[in-house]
């Protein structure tokens, strides 16, 4: 039986591209020089498409596959999939939900604590030698006790509401409606209101269009000069131009962010910056969870050329 024909955009850990060529034919959009040519003569083959996240598939790639049924993201945003063009075509689509969840929380945490605590700036200052010729590192803020604020209670917001429940933390969430689940948690429906209540502002809900800039200069200005912002989400969900601003001008305390809008290229303004926690989107960044997620890939794309259904289907 020939194998279906699949287009890889971006590529994965060597992992994953074993069993892919193994269980497909795949053609490697990335690796070509010409790109609207490649796809131009591939396209017509292609039934399936293996994206990540970040990269998605937009209605030109869409388009040039008229016989594609199926898109599988690595990574459990979706944002950059033209939802549209496939819902006009019936093509199906898949994400890899759950199986990174934890370790994005993690993230999340850790972000929080070193920012906090000062660690990477601590750590320059026992390795340059300031700890001897200058004394003691400069007091920074604790965590424990204080107030945290989850803007998005979905998997990963959830699971970050558990970690910091066990720094005694008095949390509150906002979100499309209050959660069952949200157990001990203030609900706020009100993202400003949220900030403004918040010592540390967690953004973790899904990017969508009218999330977009949710995080604006009003949630900004709300969580103001003592608070800090935490971003283990997409970019899009958050003003970076109003962001940049509040550090500039101290008009926010600090922010920890993991997504950047154009990313790997950020803005240079943010690395001028001493009151920002900068991370190269690694958040699921484990050999565990990657592996998992690859997993998952392979797994839909196999459902659906075997006629089962998918395993995690976002249409």
């Amino acid at each position: 039986m020939a194998k279906p024909h699949i287009l890889q955009v971006g590529p994965y850990p060597q992992w994953d591209e074993e069993p892919l060529n193994d269980a497909f034919q795949v053609h490697r959009y990335f690796e070509a020089e010409d790109k609207h040519a490649f796809l131009t003569q591939v396209g017509p083959q292609v039934r399936g498409i293996a994206t990540r996240g970040e990269l998605g598939a937009n209605r030109a790639m869409i388009e040039a596959c008229p016989n594609l049924e199926v898109i599988s993201v690595y990574g459990v945003g979706y944002d950059a999939v033209d939802l549209p063009a496939c819902r006009e075509r019936s093509i199906r689509v898949t994400n890899t939900p759950d199986v990174l969840t934890n370790d994005v929380a993690d993230l999340g945490i850790a972000m929080m604590l070193v920012q906090s605590r000062g660690m990477i700036g601590a750590e320059t200052w026992v390795k340059d030698g300031s700890w001897a010729a200058k004394g003691l590192y400069p007091l920074k803020r604790r965590v424990w006790g204080r107030k945290a604020g989850i803007l998005g209670l979905g998997r990963i917001g959830f699971e970050v509401a558990k970690r910091l429940k066990g720094f005694d933390m008095d949390i509150a969430y906002s979100d499309v409606s209050a959660k069952p689940y949200a157990e001990g948690m203030e609900f706020i429906s009100d993202p400003v209101a949220l900030a403004q209540r918040s010592d540390f502002l967690f953004v973790t809900l899904a990017a969508s269009a009218e999330t977009r800039h949710i995080v604006g200069k009003d949630v900004i200005a709300a969580l103001g000069p003592e608070g800090m912002l935490i971003n283990i989400s997409r970019a899009s969900n958050i003003d970076e131009e109003a962001l940049l601003e509040a550090l500039e001008s101290r008009k926010l305390g600090s922010a920890a962010l993991d997504v950047f809008e154009g990313e790997p290229k950020l803005n240079p303004r943010f690395l001028a910056l001493d009151n920002v926690l900068l991370q190269p989107h690694h958040a699921s960044g484990t050999v565990e969870t990657r592996k998992a997620m690859g997993q998952l890939v392979r797994d839909n794309l196999t459902a659906h050329f075997d006629g089962r259904a998918l395993l995690t289907p976002v249409i």
